[in-house]
């Protein structure tokens, strides 16, 4: 049974950490010209929407999003077979921002960025992360990150978003 040890970001602190993710994509990308962001499911599509949200608001221009169901390219997990994502536009060519809630050993990037290329050559991929943990098994960095988070391999990173837990937070879980 995991029992909560620290509360590490309340739904301010979210909205900052989103924010500052959403400028940052805007100053590397130069703006938004041909830059898409996709969100793993499932909490970092409900980040995704946020900072497209947050860079739509800012650059006065919509920012698509897709969504991408990574279990069919995870090499950790059995897949289903099913793939649920949601990526109405071709990623051909395009910049591509990859968003999830915690990045932890780097399995899930290397899935999700499996999967782009899957549907064509992005031009980039970049990386976001709500929370980075550290840990890599893989030689993966996030490009942009709200929280670096030092934790140990027992403890447990929980995001908690209003459209899904009915509560914006970050929390650690331990034994």
């Amino acid at each position: 049974m995991l029992t909560q040890k620290a509360e590490i970001m309340d739904e301010k602190a979210m909205g900052r950490a989103i924010a500052r993710i959403s400028y940052e994509i805007i100053e590397r990308n130069k703006g938004t010209e041909n830059l898409y962001i996709v969100g793993i499911l499932s909490r970092g599509a409900e980040i995704a929407k946020r900072i497209a949200a947050k860079i739509s608001e800012v650059e006065r221009k919509t920012v698509e999003v897709g969504f991408l169901d990574i279990t069919p390219c995870r090499d950790d997990r059995p897949g289903t077979g099913a793939d649920h994502s949601e990526i109405g536009f071709a990623v051909q060519n395009a910049k591509i921002v990859l968003v999830d809630d915690v990045i932890f050993t780097g399995r899930s990037a290397r899935a999700a960025i499996d999967a782009i290329l899957k549907r064509g050559r992005p031009q980039t991929i970049q990386l976001a992360a709500l929370v980075d943990r550290g840990h890599r098994e893989l030689p993966i960095r996030a490009d942009f990150i709200g929280k670096n988070l030092p934790t140990s391999r027992e403890e447990v990173v929980r995001v908690m978003m209003a459209e899904r837990d009915g509560v914006d937070k970050v929390v650690i879980l331990a034994p």
